[in-house]
Formats: structure tokens, sequence, C-alpha cells
């Protein structure tokens, strides 16, 4: 295993990855700063791997405990010295554990906001190392979508918000699920590589009990006319 320190150029935050591991993406920057307005007193991320989206929150928000559950040992240790490494541990904590069992470490109904950057591929029998660190994290071997969703239903608080992001092509599947547990969708955003591609994730941020009334947000283009970062993401990861 060899590890290296990258600089999140954000404030003097860094996080440490294994290179040989599943290292984070685009993806878990949106997703926390979709979530970012949302006021919370105390904030979850189920599937927290290295500890990228609680990290980028402690940065982002005003939220005095962030929380983190994974059920991986290799990527809850780079996480607990990533909060160590950047003196967050006041405001961030990381368990070791199972979603599905998520009760035996949290509250029911404890949680402002819950955020999640699941796996997106659903378990196959082609797989062909089910206990592989990047095929957790990319295959719904250790936990479902729905396992995902039943499970924040549970621990969030009446009017508390979930916030994810998805691949598009089980998009009515998320939706559905979060309608089937009374998390109504409120915002949705799709996110296109440029202006002409179809898009390949979203954001959907979800309120539990809230009601049927669904905001469709404008479009997040990654790249300009140019092929460099839109001005938008430049935003976004801090670079304007």
């Amino acid at each position: 295993m060899a590890e290296t320190i990258e600089d999140l150029q954000l404030g003097e935050l860094k996080l440490i990855q294994d290179t040989d591991a599943f290292r984070f993406g685009t993806d878990a920057v949106l997703l926390s700063d979709f979530a970012k307005t949302l006021p919370s007193k105390r904030t979850l991320d189920l599937c927290c791997g290295n500890g990228i989206v609680p990290i980028l929150l402690s940065h982002k928000t005003k939220t005095p405990q962030i929380c983190g559950l994974e059920i991986q040992p290799g990527a809850y240790s780079l996480a607990c010295r990533s909060v160590a490494l950047n003196r967050l541990e006041e405001r961030i904590s990381i368990t070791l554990g199972d979603l599905k069992e998520a009760e035996q470490f949290y509250e029911v109904r404890s949680f402002d906001v819950i955020t999640c950057n699941p796996p997106y591929m659903k378990k196959g029998a082609a797989l062909a190392n089910e206990t592989d660190a990047k095929t957790i994290a990319r295959h719904e071997v250790m936990c479902s979508l729905e396992d995902i969703i039943r499970t924040s239903a549970r621990l969030l608080k009446q009017g508390g918000h979930l916030v994810m992001v998805h691949r598009p092509n089980r998009m009515a599947e998320v939706i559905s699920l979060m309608r089937e547990y009374r998390i109504e969708p409120k915002r949705l955003r799709m996110i296109h590589p440029s202006v002409t591609a179809e898009p390949t994730l979203f954001l959907i941020d979800g309120l539990l009990y809230g009601g049927s009334e669904l905001r469709i947000m404008p479009p997040l283009i990654l790249c300009g006319q140019d092929g460099g970062e839109s001005e938008e993401l430049k935003q976004i990861y801090g670079r304007r």
C-alpha cells in the first residue's frame, strides 16, 4: 500500500489517500457543495470512504458536528488519520460499521442532514472479487440503494435532508425509493461533462415528510467551450 497526501486547495485542508484504493473524484466535491446551503447542527455522511465529504463540509459549512460511517477498515483508517491531520477531531467523528446497523451507533431522528456518495452499480454475478476495496466502493456489495435510503429515513429528524449523488440510469429507482420511505425529492440537478453531452451524474436533495414539490435546477456543466473547467466548477473547487 502506498499513500499520498493531497492538498485540497481549500484553506490548508489535506487528505490522505491510498494509491491502490478508490480515490475521491468530482462527484464527492459536487455533493459537498450541493449540501452546503442546508442548515445543520449534526450531519452524517454514509459510505464516507476516506473522509473526503466530511472534511469538505467542515470547510464549506458551520456545522458543529459532522459524522462519517464507513464499513471498510482501510478507508476508515485513512479517514480518521485525515481528520487528525487537519486537527478536526472536535468537529468530525468517523465510525467503523455497517450502515444497515447504523442504529447501533447513532440515535434515531438525530441528524439534520445526511449525505451519501454511494456505490453506483448494482451487485452482479460477474464481479471477480467482492472483497476488493475498489469493488466495494463501486458496486452494491456491502449495501444496496434501498439500505441507504431506509437507514437515512430512520436517522433523519423530521424535516431533515438526504442529499445524494448518483448516475442518471438509476434516477427513477432513487426517486421511487425516496418516496417509498417518505423522503420527498425537493431539488434535482443534472451534471453534464459539456453543453452537448448527456448527463453523467445527478444531485438530489430530499426532505423527510416534505410536500410534493420538486425544483429542477439549471444543469451544471463541467467543461467550458475551451475544454477546460467551467467557471462554475472552478468556483466549486475554490479556484477563482
